[in-house]
């Protein structure tokens, strides 16, 4: 079992640290963006696609560098108690901690299913079962969301970042419990 958990903890820690060290080029992309709002605000006609697109940047930035910024520990915490507690202690409290976490994930992701399917044109009851079919062919994507703003680009790719970057999220969350599983087994991680 703790060969699984140790396999689990490399192959999901690897994904996130990789796509993790991409996303984290994601704020240049995004100054990039906001730079050229301002160069044409200033000296060209406004571009109506600058502010959605630093908004979309933005989110793809913040998800899927998220899993990376838990791996790291980098994630806020109240230090106030828990830096004078035994790696024992932190163990338990962040074993109990984490499925909290994993809890309010699988609902923002059951979110972010739902709000997907609706974006490629699915009004009804049962998003999930809807996203599969469009995977495998068996649904058809229906009328294609759109921002209400000027410009008007597709929801569904932003959306679609969404589910990759709380999936990623939870399967760092898993990882993360098992380090404190194996940490409490007297291993070291």
């Amino acid at each position: 079992m703790r060969g699984v958990m140790r396999g689990y903890i490399t192959a999901v820690d690897a994904v996130n640290y990789r796509i993790g060290r991409i996303a984290m080029y994601g704020i240049f992309v995004l100054m990039g963006i906001l730079l050229w709002s301002s160069v044409s605000k200033t000296f060209f006609l406004p571009s109506l696609w600058t502010l959605e697109m630093a908004q979309f940047v933005m989110v793809g930035y913040y998800i899927l560098g998220g899993p990376y910024s838990l791996q790291l520990g980098s994630n806020v915490r109240m230090d106030l108690l828990y830096g004078g507690w035994s790696p024992r202690r932190k163990a338990w409290v962040d074993l109990f901690t984490v499925l909290l976490l994993i809890f309010y994930l699988l609902v923002l992701l059951y979110g972010a299913i739902s709000s997907t399917a609706y974006s490629l044109g699915y009004w009804k009851t049962e998003p999930i079962s809807y996203l599969f079919g469009v995977i495998t062919g068996s649904e058809e994507v229906g009328r294609l969301e759109r921002s209400s703003s000027v410009w008007r680009p597709y929801m569904w790719p932003i959306k679609l970042v969404m589910i990759i970057g709380f999936t990623l999220m939870i399967l760092q969350c898993l990882s993360e419990f098992c380090k404190d599983v194996l940490r409490l087994k007297g291993e070291e991680i």
